[in-house]
């Protein structure tokens, strides 16, 4: 259960020290709006409490690693945000920049404190800077959005963090039940907690409370290691090591439903590995797998195909996770296995066209090196989106294609018997592939299992 910023502290975090300027005996003035019962609200939420304001800031380890965290107490005033918290946060969020360190909000609010009016408001916007400075200079951010997380601050330190993580069963929404005029809470539905939130792409993990500890080290172990500028290495070879004779059994071969997937891929690659899920849109794409792991030592970002035709959120989750690992500095893998892009009415509705676009931007205009391995089905822009022009591997059970080759022979009328004459035409085998310097190479199995 969470019983407060203090205990919350001392739970996930060893080490524990105020940053300079965030602490003080906190005040009981009626505030810059002479807000009749202000003072008194402030000193009986210190009384309550035992915090002299809404939030805590200092820093700590967690992992064995050094980190500057901000901890929400709900307890004073709701957790709300007025000149002085917002002056804690931007002072945390300055001094995790200053350190180089990660910055872990553990967030429980009401939103902005009215009771200083449009001076509360604006501390958002200071967040907010302070947030986008941090994504600048590579400077990782977690959120923890606890019960309630609600208002300005939800769209501000909350939604601007890397990545969010939510606590099960915890309201989380840009309005609260009274903004909404639902003063009982009653029949608010899912869509306004986190719950509902993870269903909908805008939470990477949905955890319980006492799980908190646990799930904060091991990122923080993943972000706060950087690996430097060397490509992700190539993936093994876990299926067939034979080479197809021809182009049609190389498309049987990728269709073979006993052949590996990502998460075998994934599996035999990372020691340990946490998800990054969801489009931050409203979708998630069960077919597409994005998180940061570690191989030999080493923090990798991955997006990883699995088999399915890939949807606009998908495409769009991937190009999150492939901007977020330029900015931290982490080499991506990126699996390719989809027989194409999904090419149905809900996927021209939801943006098809200009989600596959931003991968091919995103890889485009990525710092840092991206690896590739066709594991399957290399189908036409779908299965290009996440393919790095410069390093990729394909596997001996894998093709490459233009177009679906049963497409392909409807669209140049050919009968469905030159579907295996077609496949050899368009040149889709590995072994064409290199030949016609497509790929850099075809993946080898482990040694020793050849």
């Amino acid at each position: 259960m969470d019983n407060g910023a203090r205990a919350l502290l001392g739970a996930v975090a060893t080490g524990l020290a105020p940053l300079p300027g965030t602490a003080g005996p906190g005040r009981t003035d009626d505030g810059p709006l002479n807000w009749p019962g202000y003072g008194h609200d402030r000193a009986r939420s210190q009384a309550r409490s035992g915090e002299a304001e809404s939030v805590l800031c200092g820093t700590g380890r967690i992992g064995g690693h050094e980190v500057v965290l901000i901890a929400f107490e709900f307890g004073y005033i709701g957790g709300s945000i007025g000149e002085d918290a917002g002056a804690r946060i931007v002072a945390a969020l300055t001094e995790a920049r200053r350190r180089q360190v990660p910055a872990v909000s553990l967030i429980a609010t009401g939103g902005s404190r009215m009771q200083e009016g449009v001076r509360s408001l604006r501390q958002l916007q200071l967040i907010a800077a302070e947030c986008a400075a941090n994504r600048a200079a590579g400077i990782p951010h977690i959120a923890v959005l606890r019960d309630p997380t609600t208002g300005g601050v939800w769209a501000s330190l909350g939604a601007g963090a890397d990545i969010h993580i939510g606590v099960r069963g915890a309201t989380l929404a840009f309005a609260g039940g009274r903004v909404r005029g639902d003063a009982s809470g009653a029949g608010t539905g899912e869509d306004f907690l986190a719950e509902g939130k993870y269903r909908a792409g805008q939470l990477d993990q949905l955890v319980d409370f006492d799980e908190l500890p646990a799930v904060l080290a091991r990122l923080v172990d993943l972000l706060a290691n950087r690996p430097g500028a060397d490509p992700a290495p190539v993936p093994y070879a876990l299926g067939r090591t034979d080479l197809p004779p021809d182009g049609w059994t190389a498309v049987r071969w990728a269709r073979d439903p006993a052949r590996p997937r990502a998460r075998a891929y994934l599996d035999d690659y990372f020691q340990t590995r946490v998800p990054l899920r969801g489009d931050r849109a409203g979708g998630v794409d069960r077919g597409l797998l994005c998180g940061i792991g570690r191989h030999a030592g080493r923090t990798i970002a991955f997006a990883a195909q699995t088999g399915t035709a890939t949807t606009a959120a998908g495409f769009r989750t991937a190009t999150r996770l492939i901007q977020l690992a330029d900015r931290l500095r982490l080499p991506v893998l990126t699996i390719v296995d989809t027989p194409g892009a999904a090419n149905d009415a809900a996927a021209e509705r939801d943006g098809i066209g200009p989600a596959i676009a931003g991968v091919f931007a995103a890889i485009a205009q990525a710092r840092v090196p991206v690896t590739t391995l066709v594991v399957g089905e290399g189908g036409s822009g779908g299965a290009l989106a996440l393919a790095s022009p410069q390093r990729l591997w394909i596997c001996p059970d894998a093709y490459f294609s233009v177009i679906d080759v049963p497409a392909a022979a409807r669209i140049l009328k050919r009968d469905a018997g030159d579907v295996p004459v077609l496949a050899d035409q368009l040149r889709i085998r590995p072994q064409d592939l290199l030949a016609d310097g497509l790929v850099t190479g075809i993946a080898e199995p482990r040694p020793g299992n050849a």
